[in-house]
């Protein structure tokens, strides 16, 4: 096995060279978890909205399988959305197994849950706020969703963001759906693990560092996402 300051040297010199096999997996990790999450924002912005200003039966129950579900092992969801998507699968016909979507839907599954259940919390604390004067002006809690959604639009960005830094830095699901298939599947996640079990410490350190950069990049955001509405409601 190599040195890990040689390691670390071989994997900045990746970085700083632009390695191309470095590029194209760091280019279809952040193609795989952005689709994933635009997904998950569509879904889960209104589902979350919806949940924090109907009252239906049942809407506690759902709220509590919401939160439940933001810890979803990610394994799990690999085995069912794997069956799913399998050859005997209710889907197997659309052959999306092994490939970029089937790990978009994975991390759909993922992610759409935090994305929901922080818009729900963020959504309901507007609510309870604005509600008397909103309701006062005639305003159905139908009419005040987008009014609401925002008004928030800051702290739903950081939700927006930790379901990024959730998708990012996922392995077990992408890796059942996925298959880590070289110039197909691979992404940074799977490589990482891969490379690592090989002893290709360079790249495996590489991408390592990459990821590092990007969660720290995405928390950066969010913080300063908080700072920002802070300051706009103070």
């Amino acid at each position: 096995m190599q040195d890990l300051g040689a390691a670390l040297g071989l994997a900045f010199h990746l970085i700083a060279n632009g390695d191309a096999a470095l590029a194209e997996i760091v280019g279809r990790s952040l193609a795989v978890s952005l689709g994933a999450v635009v997904l998950a924002t569509l879904v889960g912005l209104p589902l979350g909205a919806a949940l924090a200003l109907f009252r239906f039966p049942g809407r506690h129950a759902a709220t509590v399988l919401l939160n439940a579900l933001m810890g979803l092992p990610p394994v799990v969801v690999g085995l069912v959305v794997y069956l799913l998507l399998s050859r005997s699968g209710p889907l197997g016909v659309l052959g999306l197994l092994f490939t970029p979507t089937a790990m978009v839907v994975a991390q759909f599954v993922l992610v759409t849950p935090i994305v929901a259940a922080l818009a729900r919390q963020t959504v309901e604390d507007l609510w309870a706020e604005y509600s008397e004067q909103l309701r006062s002006l005639g305003t159905t809690p139908a009419h005040a969703l987008p009014t609401l959604l925002w008004d928030g639009r800051f702290s739903l960005i950081t939700a927006i963001l930790a379901g990024f830094g959730r998708a990012s830095a996922e392995v077990g699901a992408v890796m059942i759906v996925g298959g880590n298939i070289d110039h197909v599947t691979r992404v940074m996640t799977t490589t990482i693990a891969l490379e690592t079990s090989k002893g290709n410490l360079p790249l495996a350190l590489a991408l390592g560092i990459v990821l590092m950069l990007l969660s720290l990049g995405v928390n950066a955001a969010a913080f300063l996402l908080r700072e920002t509405a802070r300051e706009r409601t103070s």
